[in-house]
């Protein structure tokens, strides 16, 4: 068998080992910086389908006591919440994972190398053990093999290779019907009592999405949910990537600039995601998660979103910040910078850390991703091919009237969404905030109906509980730690009795008489809306903003400044809160 990779652990002068994240270099033109992309798992197939699905399979079969089983690697996120690669901290929270932080897209960049990584060594290691007539295919494939996305603004509905339990593989064996382990994992042995405190969602022995009553997955409501979101989505990843050139708003739902203004950021669509697909199972509470195989499609697709907006806005990165609810090494309240070290992951044998600003871009960890070509092109030429890729896939003025790709002259319209502040220090669990123009339903049976506009989740690291039994040293919860995000209804409002009759006086007047929400934790327990607002200290707050619409060519549309209006719910502040 192949050693893990380049990375063969070496020990250092002192005698103290460290893991070296390099990321896959096979297929990669150190002369040019020519690189394979990580795919769409959509569009996988072939000898690089196959090799994918062994090698996870070879992942997950990894004895759970050693540090580079899958087991462990997952475990970097949340629970088993013991050290890694031998960093240790103050154990100020259940995982690494930084979250509500500034450090949020960077973190994840060399965690998802990590895994893709392993996965890269094992399918080494099976490609050559198919048949003379096969073997070179399998060996190339293997070559540029990457950890496949998920691009959930085009592709709503999970892949549906992750949901069937079974898959057909062309194997060194032959063509096998074999466990398909995109769908599920399965603790070998189940985590003690130490590792997962008993209750819940620790007691399942395999992971699980949107559970039934005996425990069981349902991924066609998981669907269902995906598919209302769709179009809310889509909006908000086109109007991200489009308009937001700060890294600050941009990268995480903990940032709120000096007028108390909140944004969509990429970590306000990934919650959604998280909650969606999870819905009481395992992707909804991020001390499991990362349990989850579909966890890495996701964060893949993240971190593609998050290489595109450094392409598009190459001038703006990591800013100080205050993280308010800390990791396990580091404390809340500490400001990150670019220079924070992203633990546990080290860049070396030698016991050296990422920071932000080794991570930044792309090209020294082996892949790129569709669209992003960055090898003999100038900056420039690089953010305008980017634009014209963004502009084709996901501009959402496809779904109106206008006809994005005519030669006229420029046309305006209005974008308006929801935007929300809530206190997590003071939320018992993770929360999901249902909006419908219409009728709202009173149970979550009902949730799905067609009247409901688009869902956003607020995602705690991990329940009060979890840190009142694993963490000596947690964050302090009598401090208000805001988190902060926004709901596209843009489109949601085009399908109603308005059409492209957006402007103020006419949005405001249907929103005001139409718009609903409800809130319910992920387990499904309803909330009264009195209680998320007296108890929570929710905001919620309509705004709007007037888009100019170019007549053609690879340039975003111009946006005007956000006008705060009316409020939706919750406790109405000064001071320019939301």
């Amino acid at each position: 068998m192949l050693l893990p990779l380049i990375c063969l652990l070496i020990a250092n002068a002192s005698g103290v080992y460290s893991y070296a994240i390099t990321g896959p270099q096979g297929g990669v033109n150190t002369d040019t910086g020519e690189r394979p992309s990580r795919q769409d798992i959509n569009s996988m197939s072939g000898a690089a389908l196959d090799l994918y699905i062994l090698a996870l399979q070879q992942f997950f079969a990894s004895d759970q006591a050693t540090e580079l089983s899958y087991y462990q690697v997952a475990g970097i996120h949340g629970l088993p919440d013991i050290p890694w690669d031998g960093v240790t901290g103050g154990d100020y929270q259940v995982g690494y994972c930084t979250h509500s932080s500034i450090l949020f897209p960077t973190w994840h960049r060399p965690y998802v190398a990590l895994f893709e990584q392993i996965l890269w060594s094992n399918a080494q290691d099976i490609a050559t053990k198919y048949p003379d007539d096969q073997q070179a295919d399998y060996v190339a494939a293997a070559v540029t093999l990457r950890s496949p996305y998920w691009d959930w603004s085009t592709s709503p509905k999970m892949p549906s290779i992750v949901n069937e339990p079974e898959i057909n593989v062309n194997t060194p064996d032959g063509q096998r019907s074999i466990f398909n382990p995109l769908f599920n994992y399965t603790f070998h042995p189940h985590p003690s009592a130490q590792d997962f405190p008993p209750g819940g969602i620790s007691d399942y022995d395999s992971t699980v999405r949107y559970p039934n009553a005996d425990g069981f997955s349902q991924p066609d409501l998981v669907n269902q949910q995906l598919e209302a979101n769709a179009q809310s989505l889509h909006d908000s990843t086109y109007q991200l990537l489009a308009s937001e050139p700060d890294y600050g708003p941009f990268s995480n739902t903990g940032y709120t600039d000096a007028d108390g203004n909140t944004y969509n950021s990429l970590e306000n669509m990934h919650n959604e995601i998280h909650g969606i697909v999870g819905s009481g199972g395992h992707m909804g509470y991020l001390a499991y998660a990362a349990f989850d195989p579909i966890f890495w499609l996701h964060h893949t697709n993240v971190d593609r979103l998050f290489a595109i907006w450094e392409a598009l806005y190459p001038d703006s990165y990591t800013i100080p910040e205050a993280d308010e609810f800390g990791t396990y090494t580091n404390p809340a309240g500490e400001i990150e910078d670019v220079n924070t070290p992203l633990t546990p992951f080290h860049s070396d044998s030698q016991n050296t850390l990422y920071s932000s600003e080794s991570v930044r871009g792309t090209r020294s960890f082996g892949y790129t991703y569709p669209g992003i070509s960055d090898w003999d092109v100038d900056g420039d030429q690089l953010a305008q091919n980017v634009r014209e890729f963004i502009n084709k896939i996901y501009n959402p003025g496809s779904t109106s009237k206008r006809d994005t790709n005519s030669t006229s002259v420029t046309t305006s319209d209005w974008q308006w969404q929801i935007n929300v502040r809530i206190d997590k220090n003071v939320l018992p669990d993770s929360l999901t905030l249902n909006y419908y123009f219409g009728s709202a339903p009173s149970s979550q049976a009902n949730s799905l109906t067609p009247a409901l506009v688009a869902t956003h989740c607020i995602l705690l690291p991990a329940s009060p509980r979890l840190l009142s039994l694993l963490v000596p040293n947690p964050p302090n919860r009598s401090n208000r730690n805001y988190a902060h995000g926004s709901i596209s209804l843009t489109s949601a409002l085009r399908k109603t009795s308005l059409g492209d009759t957006l402007n103020p006086t006419d949005a405001l007047s249907y929103i005001k008489s139409n718009l609903q929400w409800r809130a319910q934790f992920l387990n499904g327990t309803i909330v009264g809306n009195d209680v998320v607002e007296k108890t929570y200290n929710i905001r919620m707050r309509i705004v709007g903003r007037e888009v100019l619409h170019p007549g053609g060519g690879s340039d975003f549309p111009s946006y005007g400044p956000w006008q705060r209006n009316q409020w939706v719910g919750g406790v109405q502040g000064d001071n320019g809160d939301n």
